[in-house]
């Protein structure tokens, strides 16, 4: 066993979301992986801040809450908008020459060059955006239209699917470290075969897990212990790719 401590999984949530979905974490992934939910400004207990539309305000701020990337190995988590975002993250320090992640992975999140679903929807009308959130399982159970969840979420919701669009528009090219796809088996919004075009973003191993849930299968169980192996491949300084493709192939003929 390596003597490496924990590897710092930085891990971006869903659009209007703040951390909370991550909030059970810690005793999931395990003690390879420590999780860091990225809570941007806007929300929580950041809410007083001005929101982040735009790619460029978007790494200025992380650079400003985290700094530059060290040598130590990180991964990065991103679900819905936040698989943008880890995409971003990772393609803006290969070209500054900054150390990459170990690892990306993505979840519920269509790749850069899909169209539709919630792709335009950050300029519709309250009601229009409302029906499409309504259409994909975005709205909790019995929210009625005018009530504190639209007075609340709404806003901040619009700006991150802005802030989603941007992020695909700027997309520039494929990632040099390895990728996991991860995609909830019920999610009508990345369902496993939307999430497969993933693969052209993908210069290195690419990985493809369906995961039990739907579009918020960020609140169970099997995505954080998926996670958590797979930053102990890397506490293990073995090549990530390596490994989770040969543990792929052995749970395939399970």
């Amino acid at each position: 066993m390596s003597d490496r401590g924990p590897i710092k999984l930085y891990c971006f949530p869903h659009a209007g979301a703040g951390v909370s979905s991550f909030g059970r974490w810690p005793s999931a992934v395990g003690s390879a992986a420590l999780s860091t939910p990225v809570l941007l400004p806007g929300r929580g207990g950041r809410r007083r801040e001005r929101r982040i539309v735009d790619p460029s305000g978007l790494l200025a701020e992380l650079l400003r809450m985290y700094g530059r990337p060290t040598k130590e190995p990180y991964g990065l988590y991103g679900h819905s908008l936040g698989g943008m975002i880890a995409y971003t993250v990772a393609r803006a320090a290969h070209r500054a020459g900054l150390p990459g992640p170990a690892f990306v992975a993505v979840g519920a999140c269509p790749p850069p060059h899909a169209t539709g679903g919630l792709t335009e929807a950050g300029d519709l009308s309250d009601d229009e955006l409302l029906d499409v959130l309504h259409e994909f399982g975005a709205v909790p159970p019995d929210t009625p239209r005018g009530g504190v969840w639209q007075r609340v979420a709404l806003a901040v919701i619009r700006d991150d699917l802005r802030l989603a669009r941007a992020l695909r528009a700027d997309a520039d090219g494929p990632l040099d470290v390895p990728l996991l796809i991860l995609s909830g088996r019920d999610d009508p919004l990345a369902a496993p075969d939307v999430m497969t075009g993933w693969r052209d973003w993908g210069s290195r191993t690419v990985v493809e897990r369906t995961l039990p849930g739907d579009h918020f299968f960020v609140r169970g169980r099997e995505l954080p212990r998926l996670l958590g192996r797979a930053c102990r491949v890397v506490q293990r300084t073995q090549p990530l790719a390596h490994q989770v493709s040969r543990r792929t192939d052995v749970e395939d003929r399970r």
